[in-house]
């Protein structure tokens, strides 16, 4: 009887030392999985107005946009609603700092009447080009999302669901839900919409006219006149006041000196 307490005994501490080794071996990726953005969901707010969420536009007239926020329903996502009336680059928006690494950055979209002549709805930052596809027309619920790569110390970013895009005002209706930026260690082979942030940052630096070539001349030619004209007015002789300025002055009756 003893003995066969001690074999069931053995047999739960090792089922026990099991599964706490597999808690470890999971709890790091749950972690990088979770989803950096507050309120993603879009569970929580007050009246028409998500947590941790704000709005923008390009065209700030309130007659030319609206914005709804739906609560959830039934244990379902809250959903975000953009309305550009007339043609705009109209957004839900929440910052966010991201340390260096990989990220993935989604949410879930459906469209009403969007143009197709323009950018349509879509999850992106607010960096030159950085978004995922966007959908136009009238669409049902779709995945979309982008890769972004983030260097050196990290960066701060805004996070936007958005309609139109810049420089590509667009009109129509925008659902978004399920919005989520995701750690991972590198996009899958093959995927598309990936970027680097700070590449695209350097690029949209500006840079100074003319070539590194041409502004050494321009120094080179500006030392040459500046030691010239120092050579020049050096050797010229003073001016006559300066001379007689510079001679004793002799009284009347002194003699000079032999």
């Amino acid at each position: 009887m003893i003995k066969r307490a001690l074999i069931f005994a053995h047999a739960a501490a090792v089922a026990i030392l099991a599964v706490a080794i597999l808690i470890l071996a999971i709890a790091p990726r749950a972690h990088g999985a979770r989803n950096l953005l507050l309120n993603g969901d879009l569970s929580t707010g007050s009246e028409s107005q998500p947590d941790h969420w704000r709005t923008e536009a390009w065209r700030n007239d309130p007659s030319s946009f609206a914005y709804t926020w739906t609560h959830p329903q039934n244990g379902g996502p809250g959903e975000l609603k953009v309305v550009a009336i007339v043609a705009n680059d109209a957004r839900w928006m929440q910052s966010l700092t991201l340390a260096p690494g990989w990220y993935h950055i989604t949410a879930e979209v459906r469209t009403e009447n969007v143009g197709v002549q323009a950018d349509g709805a879509s999850i992106s930052l607010m960096e030159s080009g950085i978004m995922s596809a966007d959908i136009r027309g009238t669409s049902a619920w779709q995945p979309v999302g982008f890769y972004v790569k983030v260097s050196g110390h990290g960066a701060d970013v805004e996070v936007a669901a958005r309609l139109g895009g810049y420089s590509s005002l667009n009109t129509g209706t925008a659902y978004f839900r399920n919005i989520q930026a995701v750690k991972i260690a590198a996009p899958p082979k093959g995927a598309t919409h990936v970027f680097d942030l700070m590449a695209i940052r350097k690029q949209s630096e500006e840079k100074p006219v003319g070539k590194p070539i041409t502004l050494v001349a321009v120094f080179v030619a500006l030392a040459i006149v500046a030691g010239y004209g120092w050579w020049l007015f050096g050797r010229e002789d003073p001016p006559a006041a300066v001379i007689a300025q510079s001679r004793p002055v002799r009284r009347a009756g002194q003699r000079r000196a032999r």
